[in-house]
């Protein structure tokens, strides 16, 4: 049985505006490199080059160097090493006992939020076409998940059959809204973002209207 529809979809690499889930939208940021006063920070997924003192949506570039830079959100600073893994900022800090998401497409009508597995900062991009939560390996080995053990099987891709990993992740959460224990699949393909499949969200009732993806908790 296959567990995915499709491991690399070819316009996730076009995308480079992410939805945002209301009133609770954290800011993935990493920093890539810099220019002088200038830091090329990557903020949900997009490269974004910023003063010191100027801001990009909710990220404000605080002080830069060649190794690290500081950067504030909603009055949350961080110091972010050059090359380091992006980090989550400004997101609703509660225990996560939140029951709704709410997403606004962006480019193609495609609904891409940041979130986090495993406490860790990753951008996801909703695939209802996909049977669980898939991500390639450079993502799996970032967050730290432990897969290389687990029993392999044989998936269907868009770029034919593949041996991937079976995965289970503890938390994953978007805004405010966890859900535990989520059955994922780990692929051999390095992906743009990651698929946030059934196994995430038939965990909620979804309702679409035009833009806008709400997804309510069981």
């Amino acid at each position: 049985m296959m567990a995915t529809r499709a491991a690399v979809l070819p316009w996730l690499a076009a995308l480079v505006i992410a939805g945002c889930v209301t009133a609770a939208c954290a800011q993935s940021v990493s920093y890539s490199g810099s220019m002088g006063d200038r830091a090329l920070l990557v903020i949900d997924g997009t490269p974004r080059t910023l003063a010191v003192g100027a801001t990009q949506g909710a990220v404000r570039l605080v002080s830069v160097n060649p190794n690290s830079v500081v950067v504030e959100v909603k009055g949350q600073k961080q110091t972010l090493p050059l090359g380091g893994s992006p980090v989550s900022l400004g997101g609703d800090n509660s225990a996560g006992g939140g029951t709704q998401i709410v997403l606004t497409a962006g480019l193609g009508g495609h609904f891409v939020t940041g979130g986090s597995i495993n406490g860790k900062a990753v951008e996801f991009v909703v695939d209802t076409g996909a049977t669980t939560i898939s991500m390639g390996e450079v993502d799996a080995d970032r967050i730290g998940l432990k897969y290389k053990n687990n029993t392999r099987y044989t998936v269907g891709t868009a770029n034919g059959n593949v041996a991937a990993y079976k995965a289970s992740l503890d938390v994953v959460r978007i805004g405010d809204v966890q859900v535990y224990n989520v059955d994922a699949v780990v692929l051999p393909q390095q992906m743009p973002f990651i698929l946030l499949g059934n196994s995430f969200l038939t965990r909620f009732q979804m309702k679409r209207e035009n833009d806008r993806l709400t997804l309510d908790k069981r």
